[in-house]
């Protein structure tokens, strides 16, 4: 009969089905469509529905009704229901029994199959094992059924498939805990979701919440949620490489260039030696002496210098910026991905470039022995270093020489008969500097020290100013000046570089100050930020009524605009306004954020491993301001690594004190670098 309908008595033997599970229980009272049991062999004292009962034995009515299952005419326990449970070989035959007579069976007539019906033991053990993970029978509304064939099949494949789970989720958790290597192909598509979520946390975004089960996973592995701990648990895990910046985590830097981009670039590269729309427009400056000079292993060259000798005798210097834009046309495919990162990034490992590798250290680089397209311009200069006249073309260059710094320093130096166009270049920008320097432009060149990786791991660089070094610097600054001037006459629109006036201290005040890095701290507090925008004004620090980058467009979008802008200008062609030129300078500021800060956090990272492999723990230090006062958190500069660094400073040091700095803690999966500072 219906469960709703089924009259129960104090004593029966009942099947509780509570919360997802199945129990044993006594009858104690019956209340309307409500029940007091006692369930378990604990006897806990419950009052549950009737339609969560199945009628197991009713009590006979000749006896005493139990309060518990123990107690006659039940006489129930752990071990009984052990003894009595149906066996795996009987069950098979009931099942197949029932399946050629496919006739529902009460309880008792099935356990009448496999053993004896009346028997209380063998009732509560079945009815215990039918509801159950098991898949011969269904049972429903009191009675037995055998499942079909093909109802057992897909089962037992469920049931398979979920042992598995169960198995790999296990395996994920005990990885966890024990911080084992996995292998996430093996994981279910959850526990993927998982490992992704601890990558966006170990990356430093935590706007998804960790679902529950993962936070006792990580809990059990003894792993804060936290960034810093996260990676850690993820390196342990193979998952996370082991110098990865969270910041290049699901950048377009990290994904790289797509197999279509590459293609492209492979065909642009190709099409570099045909003849392309505005060849003919360019001067042949081929015969010109140039050279490029930059670091050794620069590959991407987008600058070169020749000097020229005019008929009375006058110097005219050639300034030769790479035109990227004769490949790559704006909003194409490339030119749009290029305008998504905005610039090349150079970490510690190596560049991460704007264009393919194809095209950056190819046919768009200024290649010794090439020719290669170019943007030239000319500027002859005054006796001051003023600039007497300048003039901008599209032209083709072949550069003889490609130099390092030190080969240039070394042939400024000697100055060999053969090759003096290096060292009077250099004196026409020594005129250009101190030009520069009387107008107010800052002299804050001192040596610096970066990170940079090889195969023997981190390694210390130190770069000092030297006289190449300089006169290439003041080439591209007088480059900058001279087209924002002709963008200002020209009422052009480019991404002007600006700064404010800032007050500096007083001459008196700066010359108690040791000359270098001291002296150069207390002017630099004082420095605004750099300001872009569309229309020139001044920039304080280069001394200079206007300014652009213009000098590297293979590297900066914002030099690739500036060249496009004075391109179009020049021959002719619409140009972008300066509401159209600032909208697009806006699109390409979040890129560039983004750059600056994984080139930061990259350089912070090496420098934290490098630190790590040090031997020596201390280095002489200069104080040269505070950064926190209330925290005694100061900036101290360290001669022998040419760099400026935050550690906790004891006493009350001025600026130049001399103090000894000492590294107290390091951990560069933790972005943890601390160091104390005292005399």
């Amino acid at each position: 009969m219906p469960a709703a309908s089924r009259r129960f008595t104090p004593g029966d033997l009942v099947g509780l089905h509570d919360d997802s599970r199945s129990l044993l229980a006594v009858v104690v009272a019956e209340k309307g469509t409500r029940l007091d049991l006692k369930v378990g062999f604990e006897a806990k004292a419950v009052q549950r529905g009737v339609r969560q009962l199945d009628l197991l034995a009713a009590l006979p009515g000749d006896l005493p009704p139990p309060s518990r299952l123990s107690q006659p005419p039940w006489g129930l326990s752990q071990e009984s229901l052990l003894q009595a449970a149906p066996s795996p070989r009987e069950l098979a035959a009931a099942w197949l029994l029932l399946l050629a007579d496919p006739v529902p069976l009460a309880l008792e007539d099935f356990v009448d199959l496999i053993g004896d019906g009346s028997d209380p033991s063998q009732r509560a053990a079945c009815w215990l094992w039918l509801q159950g993970p098991q898949t011969l029978f269904r049972w429903r509304q009191q009675q037995v059924e055998a499942r079909p064939l093909v109802d057992v099949r897909r089962l037992r494949r469920d049931a398979r498939r979920q042992h598995l789970a169960e198995r790999r989720r296990r395996q994920w958790q005990d990885a966890l805990r024990q911080r084992q290597p996995i292998d996430a192909q093996q994981l279910e598509p959850e526990q993927c979701q998982h490992l992704s979520l601890l990558r966006e946390w170990a990356s430093g975004d935590t706007s998804r919440p960790l679902p529950d089960e993962l936070h006792r996973a990580l809990q059990a592995a003894h792993c804060p949620m936290e960034a810093s701990p996260i990676r850690h648990l993820l390196v342990d895990l193979g998952q996370w490489e082991r110098h990865h910046l969270p910041s290049l985590e699901n950048t377009t830097w990290q994904a790289g260039f797509t197999a279509e981009l590459e293609a492209e670039a492979q065909r642009l590269a190709q099409l570099a030696t045909s003849t392309l729309p505005g060849d003919e427009c360019r001067r042949d400056l081929t015969g010109l002496h140039t050279v490029t000079i930059d670091d050794a292993d620069t590959r991407d060259i987008d600058d070169g210098l020749s000097l020229e000798r005019r008929a009375d005798g006058t110097p005219r210097l050639w300034i030769h910026i790479a035109d990227p834009g004769r490949l790559v046309a704006p909003d194409s495919p490339l030119d749009t991905e290029a305008r998504r990162r905005a610039s090349s990034l150079y970490l510690a490992r190596g560049p991460l470039p704007m264009f393919p590798e194809v095209l950056s250290t190819g046919p768009m680089s200024l290649r010794m022995g090439q020719r290669s397209a170019a943007l030239s311009l000319w500027v002859e200069l005054t006796g001051d270093g003023a600039v007497a006249g300048h003039g901008l073309e599209p032209s083709w260059v072949r550069p003889a020489y490609r130099l390092s710094y030190a080969d240039a320093d070394e042939l400024i130096e000697l100055a060999p008969p053969q090759e003096r166009y290096l060292e009077e270049i250099h004196s026409l920008m020594e005129q250009r500097r101190r030009w520069r320097l009387a107008r107010g432009a800052l002299n804050l060149d001192q040596p610096e020290g970066r990170i940079r990786c090889d195969e023997l791991g981190a390694q210390l660089e130190i770069t000092e100013p030297s006289p190449s070094r300089t006169m290439v610097a003041e080439a591209m600054i007088l480059a900058g000046a001279v087209i924002a001037s002709h963008g200002q006459e020209q009422d052009l629109a480019l991404p002007y570089r600006s700064q404010l006036a800032a007050e500096l201290p007083p001459e008196a005040e700066l010359a108690s100050l040791p000359a270098g890095p001291v002296r150069h701290a207390a002017i630099k507090r004082c420095l605004s930020r750099g300001l872009l925008g569309t229309t020139p004004a001044p920039h304080f620090s280069l001394g200079l009524p206007c300014y652009v980058q213009a000098t590297s467009p293979i590297r900066r979008y914002n030099d690739l605009l500036v060249q496009r802008q004075l391109l179009a200008h020049q021959q002719g062609q619409p140009v972008l306004d300066e509401a159209e030129l600032g909208a697009l300078l806006a699109e390409l500021e979040g890129a560039i954020r983004q750059g600056l800060q994984i080139a930061r956090e990259d350089q912070r990272h090496w420098q934290q491993v490098w630190f790590e492999a040090q031997e020596q723990h201390q280095w002489p230090a200069l104080f040269l301001r505070w950064l926190r006062p209330q925290d005694r958190l100061g900036l101290v500069h360290l001669p022998d690594l040419a760099m400026d660094l935050a550690a906790d400073c004891h006493g009350d040091p001025g600026p130049g004190d001399a103090l000894l700095v000492r590294l107290q803690q390091v951990d560069s999966l933790r972005d943890l670098l601390r160091f104390t500072a005292g005399p």
